[in-house]
């Protein structure tokens, strides 16, 4: 059922206990909306965990409680939340629990291919989800401590490329000037998420942009992480987080894709366009989706054979 913030703050505050839920291989905006929400409805009573299926990456820890999130939803929570998580197969191992408890469930979003799925949703075409509970925050009347303000900017900061993105608005900015009036400190979030570095991604990094590969007259940008680079590098998967901006800011490239080999020729992959292309449109091709500008899907086959369908599909929408 739709509802307006109003009304899913009046529906969650009647709640004893709630499970939040992040999607799988989870970043910025996934984490600070699950932890936000949680310290928000902790403080209107309602007894909360977070869980996600994949490890939390090292560079989250610099916030308390990030490395408190579980690998397993609490059974006994009254309520399931779902935050930024457009089909419940995102939220990977953790979906069958999510689809089949006996719960009242809630999906909180930003994605336009977002499913509404759930008993309750809001789903609406924002920077963030982080911005969205930003602003479901006043409805619920408790006050903002400065450690939520700092989850919230986190996704907001995040999902932004640090406010460098076009999914960037005026809201978008009234809404981290509020929560830096709260206490929310962007240095140290920029700092960890877009600076800070192991030299096992710097090499990554290295490796990985000295073999990018173009397509189309150069209109498309082609990179690949596979599970033998990680090894080599001495680094994760969650490493590569970031790597599809650098493709994309090479003059003539309109659409930038990401490869990352998660299993035996199966790819996860990362979609960006700079406004021509809509790559929401090509993912959804694949059973995937995000936004207009940044999607993104999985797809099995080998290296070769996934880029020709990738390049293909993608070149009918320049």
């Amino acid at each position: 059922m739709k509802q307006t913030l109003q009304e899913m703050a009046v529906r969650l505050r009647q709640l004893h206990s709630a499970a939040i839920f992040c999607h799988m291989r989870p970043d910025g905006d996934t984490l600070g909306a699950a932890m936000g929400l949680k310290a928000m409805l902790e403080q209107c009573g309602v007894r909360c965990s977070v869980a996600c299926e994949s490890a939390i990456p090292q560079k989250f820890f610099f916030l308390p409680g990030m490395d408190g999130i579980g690998k397993a939803p609490d059974a006994s929570a009254e309520a399931y939340i779902a935050v930024d998580c457009s089909e419940t197969h995102r939220l990977g191992t953790l979906s069958e629990a999510f689809e089949r408890a006996k719960k009242v469930k809630f999906n909180i979003d930003h994605h336009i291919s977002n499913s509404r799925y759930g008993d309750y949703y809001f789903v609406e075409d924002r920077a963030a989800t982080c911005e969205i509970v930003a602003e479901l925050a006043s409805h619920l009347g408790v006050p903002m401590t400065p450690l939520c303000a700092n989850y919230l900017l986190l996704g907001i900061s995040s999902d932004t490329g640090n406010f460098a993105h076009k999914n960037v608005t005026q809201a978008t900015f009234a809404a981290a000037a509020d929560l830096v009036s709260k206490g929310a400190e962007i240095y140290p979030i920029q700092y960890n998420l877009f600076k800070r570095q192991s030299a096992a991604r710097a090499l990554l990094f290295g490796r990985t942009m000295s073999a990018i590969r173009y397509f189309e007259g150069g209109k498309i940008a082609f990179i690949s992480v596979s599970a033998e680079q990680l090894k080599a590098c001495g680094a994760t998967s969650d490493m590569a987080e970031g790597f599809i901006d650098f493709p994309l800011s090479v003059d003539g490239v309109e659409v930038a894709v990401c490869l990352l080999e998660t299993g035996k020729e199966r790819y996860k992959i990362s979609l960006r366009s700079k406004g021509k292309a809509d790559v929401n449109a090509v993912a959804s091709v694949y059973g995937g989706g995000g936004h207009v500008l940044a999607s993104g899907c999985m797809i099995s086959g080998c290296l070769e054979e996934v880029i020709d369908k990738l390049r293909f599909t993608i070149s009918q929408y320049l």
